[in-house]
């Protein structure tokens, strides 16, 4: 959901995935830090189910 490769480690929220090395670099990251409103933005579409 993040990064778009496929990993198979991580956790799973609602709709989509999150690898660990990229909640690893999320919680990491400084609310403060330009990061920060691109991890929101990814974090957004999670909450929110695509109809195919």
């Amino acid at each position: 959901m993040i990064c778009g490769q496929q990993k198979t480690d991580g956790i799973h929220i609602l709709y989509g995935f999150i690898c660990d090395s990229c909640e690893l670099e999320i919680v990491r990251t400084d609310v403060m830090d330009d990061k920060y409103a691109f991890f929101v933005n990814r974090m957004k579409q999670i909450f929110y189910k695509k109809d195919a």
